[in-house]
């Protein structure tokens, strides 16, 4: 399906996604949309014949456990609700710990790497063929953006990549912004990874900017497309002709001509594949060396993943992310320098997700916030979703010693908002601001 050129749609620039020219298609968060009650700026997109596609990041499909029935029922849904031609996914896994490993459950709250061995691969792909069950409408999975290395791993990414989608069928996002993070963090070269990969089954690809900051690229979606980006994405159409490409922007947006500036350069690279060193672009059906796919099913007849390759995966995934976020020692064979700078991200992160989800806690904090939430979260893993995380970073707060407002705002908040009880200092200290309203 040819989806040509599309932007991220995001509510804080609904409106001018709506005004842009030449924009044939958008994508979604899923976690974000309620099938039932989709923002009017995207039903009117799809009014007017602009295609929605729904991208999730919560599924963890790269992760130990099997895809949890509730989340891929809620993206299936989305999906139907949009009308969508595919939906798409990442290769990753956001949580860890739980039943398999014994140990309390751990959320990353961040997309972290899979293991590049074939354990991981075993279980992904059984993972991948339970989504595509469940699912209405193809499956893409996203390549992602990494500051960390396994030790001891098997393939490349192209090379894990391909045999993913030649085992599942499975479609592929390729974000050429993360393939260029992966060149700077990690020193792998995006045309070794792109001449691995079987480019024909590409859905569509990203592109977003980034920064770099004491040798380290940061994937921020928040800073213009560079030039190194845009060189990764002629790489690719030099191979290949992508039936779509997206403009991702997740923060510090800008003013609507500079969006449209950064869609008429992708335009450019597109325009200018067939002039290419490589040699022009070619169509899916014209890439060399790769056997014709049914692409959006398993190929099925597979065996599922066994015990063995699940448990040592669990066990792998649970000591980094414990290290990332509770702690504990690092793993052997990690750079402990490269998972501190992961740790602080993710709790940088946190701190950003936990202030758009509870906006009013920076206002009552103040300058406050941010020292007060990354002492919390250096302590407190997160085990649930960020609103979970919200309650609880306030219910810390009101254990401890705060300004008379200040812990009444926070009380009134807490106490709108908890669905449990808290305990000790902070249930005191509610059950005074019962009495006194």
């Amino acid at each position: 399906m040819e989806l040509g050129i599309g932007i991220g749609w995001r509510p804080e620039i609904a409106d001018a996604v709506e005004r842009l020219p030449g924009v044939d298609w958008v994508e979604a968060v899923a976690e974000n949309l309620c099938p039932g009650h989709l923002p009017e700026s995207l039903v009117r997109l799809r009014r007017r014949g602009v295609t929605v596609v729904p991208h999730g990041v919560s599924l963890g499909l790269g992760g130990a456990d099997r895809p949890d029935p509730g989340r891929l029922a809620e993206l299936a849904a989305r999906a139907e609700a949009l009308s969508a031609p595919l939906v798409t996914e990442h290769i990753a896994f956001v949580r860890a710990g739980g039943a398999l490993t014994a140990s309390p459950r751990l959320e990353a709250g961040h997309l972290l790497p899979v293991p590049r061995t074939w354990d991981a691969l075993e279980v992904l792909c059984e993972n991948v063929r339970i989504a595509q069950d469940c699912l209405p409408v193809p499956l893409a999975l996203e390549n992602i953006a990494a500051l960390v290395n396994w030790p001891d791993e098997d393939m490349t990414e192209g090379q894990f990549l391909a045999e993913l989608v030649d085992r599942t069928g499975v479609r592929l996002l390729i974000d050429v912004a993360n393939l260029h993070t992966n060149r700077v963090n990690r020193g792998e070269d995006p045309a070794k990874a792109l001449s691995e990969l079987p480019v024909e089954a590409i859905a569509y690809v990203h592109v977003a900017g980034g920064v770099e900051k004491d040798g380290v690229w940061h994937d921020t979606h928040a800073h213009p497309v560079g030039a190194e980006v845009l060189d990764v994405l002629a790489e690719l159409v030099s191979r290949v002709s992508p039936p779509g490409v997206l403009l991702e922007r997740d923060e510090a947006f800008p003013p609507e001509a500079e969006l449209a500036g950064e869609l008429g350069a992708i335009r450019r690279v597109l325009g200018g594949a067939g002039n290419c060193a490589t040699g022009p672009a070619r169509s899916a059906d014209e890439a060399p060396g790769r056997p014709p796919r049914a692409f959006g099913k398993g190929r099925g007849g597979e065996e599922p993943a066994g015990p063995k390759p699940r448990l040592r995966l669990a066990l792998a995934q649970t000591s980094l992310l414990s290290a990332l976020v509770a702690g504990t020692p690092v793993p052997h064979g990690f750079d402990p320098t490269r998972l501190r700078v992961q740790a602080r991200a993710l709790a940088a992160k946190r701190a950003d997700v936990v202030a758009k989800v509870a906006p009013e806690l920076p206002r009552i904090l103040g300058d406050a916030y941010r020292p007060a939430y990354l002492a919390y979260a250096r302590s407190r893993p997160m085990s649930d979703g960020y609103r979970r995380d919200a309650l609880d970073f306030v219910e810390s707060l009101l254990k401890g010693d705060l300004d008379g407002d200040v812990a009444r705002q926070l009380g009134r908040w807490w106490k709108e908002r908890a669905g449990a009880r808290p305990q000790g200092r902070a249930a005191r200290f509610l059950k005074g601001l019962v009495r006194a309203a």
